[in-house]
């Protein structure tokens, strides 16, 4: 005989729940059918107005301040009621907000605190009518308010009809706390780019550029000469004198500084390639082009494009360059659609131009239009009395980035960094601090600490090959040397710090003709 299961205590849900658990489900495939708040709070009002008979309906949401409800939907009134607004405590949607607790209202014609700031109705002519009231709250903080009007009625489960709206405003949360968190990470992401938009124009100030020799100051003139325009400006001068940076420093205090910087290398792109490079391509322009790519001037698009070592690039790419700077338009490789850019162009080239005009590798109508406001950078050797600033700067940025606590330069190692002629420039001087900082083991960078190429006789006056007894006498008065420029020469307290006596000091002093007068303040 076969066994029948029997569900006797199971119980299907009553019709009034049945109807409530619908609407719901309504609600939340309208909330997350909508990513956009207002119309998800709007559906689901009007959602209660079709199925659950509401006279009216409306969900405040509170301000940014946390002081005051602003009218966000609302269903069921006839007059404008948009920009409607309760402070805290005021009304019955006011108190709701400051309590954080729901309110019922069987009778409305006998409650003083509802204000009917939404509609002209009138007991006596509408027939009374209830009001309920529940805050929207994530974690202890109110968010909001969902109030309804109901026709009244004396059998009307009141407790039954709050415990439903109160389901109803959990519903509502979730799109509430989505809008929240966009809005707050949006906040963050815009205060975040002022900020980075402020770093970058501090850090590329001229202001902050090392370096105060006079030609260096030319150089901050003509920056400031030219920066808040739109001319084309041409940077001039040796490999390593800081092209790119000046570049940064003229867009970065320019009318443009909040729109891109894009920086390209012309001679370290193929030939085949620059052109794509600076125009972009279509998809199928050629084997690779899977799909359609921006070049360098659509990207500057409203900013500045920096070219660097333009004098590398070929005499056909110099045609299609010319006709951008002249009339802003370009059309990308493998395609026939004209595009038109608003872009601030600065050049820059180590090379002589007017040598590859003369030889026909440069056209002369290119320079001309590049020619437009040009700036030469003097090389390090032509700016000697900027070398311990620079040198100072990297050995403190260093220092930091690679967690080494050193504080100055010994005086030898600075008598051999200005001595060497740097045909590196300031890219060389930051090497060799970098290398020295890496190498050095306590607080001072000293001579043995700089790389060999500033040890050689042609740099520093000192043999390529040296015998014990000389390097020893080296390092012997480079000890000495710094003694006394920590005590600004003063001999008793130099033999204190090198554990000697001043006897001996004067007498190294004098074997190794060392200038004491240069180290008193």
């Amino acid at each position: 005989m076969a066994n029948t299961l029997k569900h006797s205590n199971s119980k299907s849900p009553s019709p009034a729940l049945a109807k409530k658990l619908s609407i719901l489900l309504e609600m939340n495939q309208a909330v997350s059918r909508n990513p956009n708040l207002n119309e998800s709070l709007q559906a689901t009002l009007q959602i209660l107005m079709n199925t659950y008979q509401i006279k009216s309906g409306a969900v405040f949401l509170m301000s940014e301040d946390g002081r005051s409800l602003h009218l966000t939907a609302s269903v069921g009134y006839k007059t404008d009621i948009m920009k409607t607004e309760y402070v805290l405590g005021e009304g019955l949607t006011g108190r709701i907000a400051e309590t954080a607790k729901p309110v019922v209202v069987p009778r409305v014609s006998k409650e003083p605190l509802f204000l009917n700031r939404m509609s002209s109705w009138n007991p006596e002519k509408d027939g009374e009518q209830s009001f309920i009231g529940v805050p929207i709250v994530l974690d202890y903080k109110t968010l909001g308010v969902l109030i309804v009007n109901l026709p009244y009625g004396a059998k009307r489960d009141y407790e039954s009809v709050l415990q439903f709206l109160m389901l109803v405003a959990s519903a509502l949360l979730q799109p509430i706390r989505v809008q929240h968190v966009i809005r707050t990470e949006r906040e963050r992401l815009m205060n975040e780019n002022v900020a980075l938009k402020q770093k970058l124009q501090d850090e590329y100030s001229f202001h902050n550029i090392i370096g105060n020799s006079h030609e260096m100051r030319d150089v901050y003139e003509q920056v400031a000469q030219v920066a808040r325009t739109d001319t084309t400006v041409l940077l001039r001068g040796e490999s390593g004198t800081g092209k790119e940076l000046i570049a940064e420093a003229i867009h970065y205090n320019s009318l443009r500084n909040d729109k891109p910087f894009i920086r390209v290398n012309c001679a370290a792109i193929p030939e085949n390639l620059i052109e794509s490079e600076f125009f972009g391509y279509e998809k199928g322009a050629f084997t690779g082009a899977v799909s359609r790519k921006k070049g360098r001037f659509e990207l500057a698009d409203g900013g500045t494009l920096f070219l660097d070592e333009v004098g590398e690039i070929s005499l056909m790419t110099q045609v299609k360059l010319l006709r951008v700077l002249q009339k802003q338009e370009f059309e990308r490789v493998g395609g026939t659609e004209t595009l038109h850019v608003d872009v601030r162009v600065i050049a820059g080239t180590n090379a002589n131009l007017e040598t590859l005009m003369m030889d026909g590798r440069f056209r002369e109508d290119l320079y001309y239009r590049l020619n437009v406001f040009s700036i030469f950078l003097p090389p390090l050797r032509d700016r000697r009395t900027d070398i311990l600033l620079l040198a100072d700067h990297f050995m403190l940025k260093y220092g930091r980035k690679h967690g080494k606590a050193v504080k100055r330069i010994s005086t030898p190692a600075i008598d051999m960094l200005m001595r060497y002629h740097w045909p590196g420039n300031v890219r060389e001087l930051e090497n060799c601090i970098e290398r020295a900082v890496l190498v050095c083991e306590d607080q001072v960078i000293h001579s043995y600490h700089l790389p060999p190429t500033l040890q050689t006789s042609e740099s520093s006056d000192t043999v390529s090959r040296l015998s014990l007894d000389n390097a020893v006498a080296a390092y012997e008065k480079e000890l000495i040397q710094d003694a006394l420029k920590t005590t600004r020469g003063n001999r008793a307290r130099a033999a204190r710090l090198l554990d000697t006596t001043e006897r001996i000091i004067g007498y190294k002093i004098t074997k190794y003709e060392i200038d004491v007068t240069r180290f008193k303040s």
